[in-house]
């Protein structure tokens, strides 16, 4: 099993702090996510984390115009300037510029700069903390507003005539200010839901009106004044977040209370409110075009895009706001379910990394989850005393199980029929069992002398295993006549049991840090592990000891066995999860989970400065965050111990709550502090060369393709395992020898092209041409492969989960676009309709000139038809033609007429498209008979012999 899972993805979190950015086209959103940045496609309908990590939490993102850089920081404002040549920082009180750093598309050679940040200039004058940094559109101006009240307007460089200037007049805070688009008008607001607007004016008469401008005292009198003054009349709600669009004069204010308004400027006209969270918004933003508008709430995890003008979401997600507990992979690997404290339960797709379900029936912290074998039903488990059953196809709770006394559940195990479904409690010591059909309990199993803490099924269906706080391990025969018990002695606590994939070995993580590996069969224990060492995490600020020290972290709380059973990953209250080969026992690799320094256990050492009298430095609110009277206030109710949990002054702890592989074994989740991480092996293909000689190469590669020696070329590209050559060979098949290349294709290469074809099934839009190949690997090596399907599970399900994929799009695409479709076709018959009637027409006026040439020739007349004949012709009853002598004066006269019945019959079948019965006499018998048929048909004739 390959061992190089890199982090590919973040989910469960959508925001945390910090600012939100639209990208210079307004169709994606960066968001930051911790100490990442998150980006959310909002055409597509897909997100992905950013590889890069920072040091500490992000707190301000900026992205530069041409959006090919994006600068971080953690505690600072931040802003690009519109020409995108510098950028703005804010230092407490202080604001540094700074030049852009080149990119290696700023110059034709490519390099990039030794020194690249370099700094213009220093501005000061601002007695607070600065709050909101905004340029001016020719990018020589900026304002700046502080926590000191007041706004200054800075010049990038020396102006000529232009000073500093202060805007002072607001009450509390002031929150932003912006210039108009043509640069005459600055609107500035504060915390107490005040709008100013300012205009460069002379200063007021006696009666209030505006002065005459006079150019000879023009500098002495003209300044920046207060033009209006507006007021939001929010009651008790403080604004929190502001907006300008300067294009369309748009202001967007965030309130305290969770709602926003929207108003139309310098008229302050309200356009609409609406109140989008429960808490306050924190960030508020705009897209260049001003159509949609982005909100953020940090205290609930939620991020929204508004589209205004419609009045409808574009993307509402809300990741857990408390810690998640559990986790589990659905079995087709499409879809990750998350369980939290919050008492939610959260549907996740992989692909595009977005929240599709939540489930809110749960009172209390939801504690475990599991999966049916189909997939389709979801078990959950939690601490107000239930145990609910979810329909994933209706997305809808089916079925609650409860105990007779009301509990606390802990841990949750299903069967591999879906039939029977088992949870245990810390407060009782028993394991209740539920039949999922009926409803009912079936049984209590007792024998623990502790709490149990983790329960699993073994894939055989009747064996149950169980880990207690009481040292032991049992396994259970619950499908049996007898119920027979195995117990299993360890030395410390039992924290975490998993089950074999084949049923046959078990693991248990135990208090004392060790693992052991038991037979499920002989009830013996096979290996040991002494696990303390890797266990051992990071040093928290409190603590007194090393981190080697520490018995806190020296243990792993979840365990789980990889898809072939031959790995076993492991997490715990530490920073690392380790990865371990159950054979040999030995630990093949550690992943930190993070290195943000702002959660804590992520530092080996601590330093001793920043330890002082009143406590560790890092836990003391230095920065004035409750500075105001109303975020001071306690409104907790009398007796209450716990408190506002969510208005702590402490650091959050790095820990790994639940773990658990994919069904296809290429990528694993991990349930932390920080959100669901996802690792997984790299998708792009290394350069791992095996079979190789001197004559394999890419040029003698091409040149079998050229010659049409398709599988040759194939086999040689697998060999240099060059991704660009292997998809250059692949698509140079023409689809019509895909059959003949993969009937020799050689059995060591078919796992590798079936995971090469799934892949391309997502990058490429050969839809047809993908499933033939799918279609010719299965049918023709099908039987190889399921003589050896252990080694293709991984690349079974990856094909399943490709061919699945395309048929829910093209269902969906259809269903889209079925009345489209059936429109284009009635049009298409119509008009084959038309030209096919057009086309007899012509061919039967040609047949019917030869008729007559004939009949003139034999001397046989043709009677005229009228158009008003029609189709009555069918039914009627037959016409008797009778024979006249011949002359030359009938010939002529029969030619006559003959000719006036094939133009008429012409114009019949072209123009009205009536087609009629011609009937003629019989030479040799001369009172022949005959009648044109009953059906349908276009045209008859019968012609006598």
């Amino acid at each position: 099993m390959k061992t190089d899972f890199k982090f590919s993805n973040l989910l469960g979190t959508v925001y945390s702090k910090g600012n939100l950015l639209f990208t210079p086209d307004g169709l994606s959103l960066l968001s930051p996510v911790g100490n990442r940045v998150s980006v959310f496609d909002l055409v597509n309908n897909k997100s992905y984390t950013l590889p890069a990590a920072h040091r500490k939490a992000i707190a301000r993102i900026a992205l530069n115009p041409q959006g090919n850089l994006l600068l971080s920081v953690d505690d600072e404002v931040l802003e690009f300037s519109p020409s995108g040549r510098y950028f703005a920082v804010a230092l407490e009180r202080n604001i540094e510029v700074w030049h852009t750093p080149s990119t290696p598309d700023s110059n034709d050679d490519g390099e990039l700069e030794f020194a690249p940040f370099v700094r213009h200039r220093v501005y000061t004058g601002h007695f607070g903390g600065i709050q909101h940094i905004e340029w001016s559109g020719d990018s020589r101006f900026f304002i700046s507003t502080s926590k000191d009240l007041t706004a200054r307007m800075f010049s990038l460089d020396l102006e000529p005539g232009f000073v500093s200037t202060t805007l002072a007049g607001h009450k509390e805070t002031v929150q932003g200010a912006w210039f108009t688009k043509d640069q005459e008008t600055i609107y500035t607001v504060s915390s107490d839901g005040a709008l100013f607007r300012w205009g460069y004016v002379a200063r007021p008469a006696a009666n209030g009106a505006i002065a005459p401008r006079n150019d000879e005292d023009e500098d002495s009198m003209m300044r920046w004044r207060i033009v209006a003054r507006h007021y939001f009349m929010q009651t008790s709600a403080k604004v929190t977040c502001t907006a300008f669009h300067a294009s369309s004069n748009l202001l967007v204010v965030g309130f305290s209370s969770g709602i926003f308004g929207l108003y139309e400027l310098p008229e302050f006209n309200q356009i609409h409110t609406l109140s989008i969270s429960q808490k306050a918004i924190d960030f508020v933003t705009i897209n260049k075009s001003g159509e949609w508008l982005a909100f953020a709430a940090s205290k609930l995890g939620q991020l929204l895009v508004w589209e205004w003008q419609s009045e409808s979401y574009i993307l509402k997600q809300q990741g857990h706001f408390d810690a998640m507990n559990a986790l589990v992979y659905s079995p087709d690997g499409q879809r990750v379910v998350t369980a939290a404290d919050d008492g939610k339960v959260k549907v996740w797709d992989i692909s595009s990394g977005f929240c599709i379900a939540t489930f809110t029936e749960h009172s209390s912290g939801v504690t475990d989850c599991a999966f049916a074998k189909k997939g389709s039903v979801l078990f959950t488990c939690s601490l107000d005393g239930s145990v609910r059953a979810w329909d994933l196809t209706r997305y809808r709770n089916f079925k609650t199980f409860t105990a007779p006394s009301r509990l606390s559940f802990s841990c949750l195990a299903v069967d591999q029929s879906g039939e029977v479904v088992c949870a245990g409690s810390l407060d009782s010591f028993e394991i209740f069992i539920w039949s999922v059909q009926t409803g009912q309990l079936l049984d209590q199993l007792s024998g623990h002398e502790g709490p149990v803490s983790s329960l699993a099924f073994g894939s055989d269906g009747g064996t149950l295993i169980s880990g207690s706080w009481d040292r032991t391990v049992r396994l259970w025969s619950i499908f049996g006549r007898t119920q027979s018990t195995e117990s299993l002695q360890l030395q410390s606590d039992i924290l975490c049991v998993a089950f074999r994939p084949d049923s046959k070995q078990l693991a248990v993580s135990s208090l004392d840090g060790l693992l052991t590996f038991w037979s499920a069969a002989e009830a013996k224990q096979l290996a040991e592990l002494d696990a303390r060492r890797d266990a051992s995490g990071g040093r928290k600020v409190t603590d007194r000891r090393s981190a080697a020290n520490i018995e806190g972290t020296k243990h792993f709380t979840t365990i789980t066995y990889s898809g072939d059973g031959t790995c076993l990953l492991a997490a715990g209250n530490t920073k690392y999860i380790c990865l371990y080969d159950v054979e040999s026992a030995v630990l093949l690799k550690k992943f930190t989970v993070s290195i943000n320094l702002s959660l804590d256990g992520t530092q080996e050492f601590l330093n001793s400065r920043y330890l002082t009298e009143a406590g560790p430095i890092g836990l003391i609110d230095d920065r004035g965050d409750a500075s105001d009277p109303d975020e001071r206030r306690d409104r907790t109710l009398p007796g209450a111990k716990r408190g506002d949990l969510s208005s702590r002054k402490v650091r959050p702890e790095v820990r790994v709550t639940s773990v658990s592989f994919s069904p296809a074994g290429r990528a694993f989740c991990a349930a932390s502090t920080e959100g669901l991480l996802i690792y997984s092996l790299d998708q792009a293909l290394q350069f791992d060369p095996f079979e190789l000689d001197v004559t394999v190469t890419p040029a003698n590669t091409l040149a079998a393709l050229a010659e049409h020696d398709y599988l040759r070329a194939l086999v040689m590209a697998f060999r240099l395992n060059m991704p660009s050559l292997i998809r250059r060979v692949y698509e140079g098949i023409p689809a019509a020898s895909i059959r003949l290349t993969t009937t020799d294709m050689p059995p060591v290469y078919v796992g590798k092209m079936l995971r090469f074809v799934a892949t391309m099934t997502e990058e490429t839009p050969h839809l047809e041409f993908n499933l033939l190949w799918i279609e010719a690997l299965l049918s023709l090596h099908g039987r190889w492969i399921g003589e050896h399907r252990a080694d293709f599970e991984e690349e079974l399900r990856i094909a399943m989960r490709a061919v699945t994929r395309i048929r829910n799009e093209l269902t969906r695409l259809a269903d889209e676009n079925i009345y489209t479709l059936d429109y284009l076709l009635e049009q298409r018959s119509s008009s084959a309709t038309l030209q096919n009637k057009s086309t007899g027409g012509h061919r039967e006026a040609d047949r019917i000139n030869v008729l007559a040439q004939e009949a003139f020739a034999a001397g046989v007349s043709l009677p005229a038809t009228t158009n008003g004949q029609g189709n009555s012709s069918r039914k009627r009853a037959n016409k008797k033609a009778k024979p006249r002598p011949s002359s030359d004066q009938d010939e002529l006269a029969n030619s006559n007429v003959a000719a006036a019945g094939g133009a008429r019959e012409v114009n019949a079948a072209v123009g009205d498209d009536v087609s009629s019965d011609t009937v003629m006499p019989d030479n040799n018998d001369g009172g022949v008979e005959e009648e044109g048929p009953d059906e349908d048909d276009d045209t008859w004739m019968g012609i006598a012999d």
